[in-house]
């Protein structure tokens, strides 16, 4: 009985090793499934990526071959830009040149940023000898101009406007061996706050995130919204940049120029982020180029200057005479508090709600300057204060559930929240701007909001709706963060949250950038701003109300008259005592693009209206109107160029995309709108795969067949 049961038990044994020899097998056999299947998944992924229009390893132009997915390069030879300062007026000219090496005809496609508030009114197109100057008309009716020549084989261009700040160039036909020039020319506003002019010119731009679906709680008159919405974006989906892969040398290099004539010596002028070379000449004329004869075009320019002593402005007033009206610009800057006021001024408390943007266009340099801005806003909270931290991606996390009293254990709990943060994910803004703008009040509180943000979003119309719908008596604060920051987002919801918008670009600049945040907000230093135009002169001008002015900035108002201007006084209150100063026109009225800066002006007012609910029938001609009489681009007006004689075949035409450089520090990599790309998840499987197989041979290996 004992040696059946010993017989037994070798025999069980021996099933039990026949049976783990035939699982190994299989094991080894699965191993090498899982490799060749992980290979096979992962040359897939790199196939896939190879097809798109990624693929470019250079800053070119690309042209789509008869194979689907796939296109042939022909460089982007160099972008020149030139900008003429006169005062306080800029003139750009950016002028791109593009070679097409193919044997064929092709239509090129690009993105490119300007700023915000430049009023477009120039393009010029040169193939070869021939010269084509642009005109505007109504975008529908620009296409369709453009439509044609395409079909019957004649060159042309076509410049429209994505947002204020993004524009898209279409050029049809450009031949073989074909060097193509194109000129688009603009008029701008210099900016001017504490005692320094700064003139900006993008290079870049941030991906954008466009946000899935719709708003979980939407706003009272969201129908009116959303029409409002749709007369501005048709149904257009956004085109952005096409991208290339990071590792791929210089894209689009520039090379910029500017002169600037100010009337009297510059005491300082410095570029802010690139190598420049500054020669200052006699009459007070300075000349800037950059070092490099090119430079790649991956973040802002920035040029920064300041009036020799004595000569700071206090009032300046420019005008030009076209026709039977005079258009005006006028800049006032208020004097600085006394020590004695800044003694006798007794701050509020402030409820300070510090938002930052954790999304992954935010990762690498930006999210450093991002978490020093909110180190350095934390140590200007006084013991009366309160307080309180948000993060956002694709969710939104409060520290707290509300804010608190600024006592430094809480201080100390939140300085340990922001070294923690990471950045990642989408850039889902409306939540967090929901949680942030309460639309209540706390009692004897100034209300705060600091927005810290690339401001790459898609969204920018429902954001700004969002925030003059639920901001109440709060203030909001942008501050821009990044290579490219997106200024017209981060400026126009700084003019709607009733604050003011800090660009920080360097993460040397976010001491004292955040300074200069806090002193402007501790308190206005103009209230109930006023102008008195002259008796009986009809005058619009814009903004038709000017807001309260924080420490260091200007009135600024474009103004428009049917009659000569005479003499202005602008008022305000200082403290609790009056304040004015009066302003003449200067007997040379013929101060060029002020009439342009007015009508941009009066553009974007309305478009603020159609924003907010206003009546697309009436609004919509309005902006027509004062665009075509200005030659401006705008949300309905494009400028197009057509030359008059067919010099390609008609019918279809091979279309191309512009490679563009992320922008300098955006460690996001590809840009993901919504979700991340197919790619990526074939690689993952791929991956997964592989550490499936490795499981299974160790497994495999530690069970071993029986002997």
């Amino acid at each position: 009985m004992q040696d059946k049961a010993v017989q037994s038990t070798l025999r069980l044994e021996d099933a039990i090793g026949d049976l783990a020899e035939l699982i190994a097998k299989a094991f080894f056999s699965g191993l090498g499934a899982a490799i060749v299947l992980s290979a096979a998944i992962l040359a897939l992924s790199a196939t896939a990526q190879a097809a798109t229009l990624n693929d470019a390893k250079a800053g070119t132009l690309l042209l789509r071959t008869g194979t689907a997915g796939e296109y042939a390069a022909a460089p982007q030879v160099s972008i020149e830009v030139a900008i003429d300062v006169t005062a306080m007026v800029a003139r750009t000219r950016v002028t791109q040149f593009f070679h097409n090496s193919g044997s064929e005809f092709v239509e090129g496609v690009y993105v490119f940023p300007l700023p915000e508030k430049a009023a477009v009114d120039s393009l010029w197109m040169k193939i070869g000898e021939r010269v084509i100057e642009g005109r505007i008309r109504e975008k529908e009716e620009a296409r369709r101009e453009y439509q044609k020549a395409k079909q019957e084989g004649r060159k042309a261009a076509l410049v429209e406007q994505q947002r204020p700040n993004l524009f898209t160039n279409a050029v049809a036909h450009i031949g073989p061996n074909d060097m193509i020039e194109i000129r688009i020319e603009y008029q701008q506003a210099l900016s001017y706050e504490n005692g320094t002019y700064r003139l900006r010119f993008p290079l870049a731009v941030t991906p954008r995130y466009v946000p899935a679906g719709t708003p979980s709680d939407p706003l009272p008159d969201d129908p009116k919204a959303l029409a409002a919405a749709a007369a501005i974006e048709p149904g257009e989906p956004l085109l952005q940049p096409d991208y290339a892969p990071a590792g791929c040398g210089p894209l689009n290099p520039v090379d910029i120029a500017v002169s600037i004539d100010a009337g009297v010596a510059l005491a300082r002028v410095e570029s802010s982020y690139h190598e420049a070379v500054i020669e200052k000449q006699a009459g007070g004329r300075t000349l800037v180029s950059l070092v490099k004869e090119q430079e790649e075009a991956d973040h802002d320019f920035e040029l920064t200057w300041t009036l020799a002593g004595g000569a700071a402005p206090h009032a300046a007033m420019f005008t030009q005479q076209r026709g039977e009206t005079e258009y005006a610009l006028l800049m006032v800057v208020p004097p600085q508090p006394s020590d004695a006021e800044r003694a006798a001024f007794e701050r509020m408390p402030r409820e300070t709600i510090l938002v930052v943007d954790t999304s992954g266009s935010m990762q690498g340099t930006s999210m450093e300057q991002a978490k020093q801005a909110l180190g350095q806003a934390l140590d200007t909270l006084g013991a009366r204060d309160r307080f309180n931290l948000l993060e956002f991606n694709s969710v939104t996390r409060p520290m707290l559930p509300a804010a608190v009293p600024a006592t430094p254990d809480n201080v100390a709990r939140a300085r340990a929240w922001v070294s923690a943060l990471k950045a990642g994910g989408g850039t889902e803004m409306d939540a967090a701007l929901r949680f942030a703008l309460a639309g209540s009040d706390t009692p004897g509180y100034l209300r705060q909001v600091i927005f810290i943000t690339d401001g790459a979003v898609g969204n920018e119309d429902a954001l700004f709706r969002l925030i003059a719908e639920r901001l109440g008596s709060s203030r909001l604060f942008t501050v821009g963060i990044g290579s490219a920051p997106d200024s017209h987002f981060m400026t126009k919801a700084a003019q709607f949250g009733r604050g003011t918008f800090t660009y920080i670009g360097d993460v040397r600049e976010v001491h004292e950038k955040m300074a200069q945040l806090f002193a402007k907000i501790e308190a206005p230093v103009l209230r109930d701003v006023a102008i008195r135009w002259p008796d009986g002169t009809p005058v619009e001008t814009f903004p038709a109300r000017v807001p309260d002015l924080y420490l260091g900035e200007p009135v600024l108002v474009a103004a428009a008259a049917r009659a000569p201007l005479g003499t202005v006084v602008v008022s305000g209150l200082r403290g609790n005592q009056p304040w004015s100063v009066a302003l003449t026109p200067p007997p040379d009225r013929n101060a060029a693009g002020v009439g342009a800066l007015w009508a941009r002006a009066k553009i974007s007012t309305l478009m603020d209206e159609l924003r907010n609910g206003g009546e697309q029938a009436q609004i919509r001609p309005q902006v027509i109107a004062v665009a075509l009489e200005h030659h401006l681009v705008s949300a309905f007006t494009s400028l197009v160029a057509v030359d008059v004689t067919p010099t390609a075949p008609g019918g279809e035409v091979k279309s191309a995309m512009v490679k563009a450089s992320l922008p300098q520090g955006w460690a996001g990599g590809a840009p993901l709108p919504q979700t991340d790309t197919p790619a990526a998840l074939e690689l993952l499987l791929g991956l997964m795969a592989l550490f499936a197989a490795a499981s299974v041979a160790l497994v495999a290996q530690r069970v071993g067949p029986r002997r």
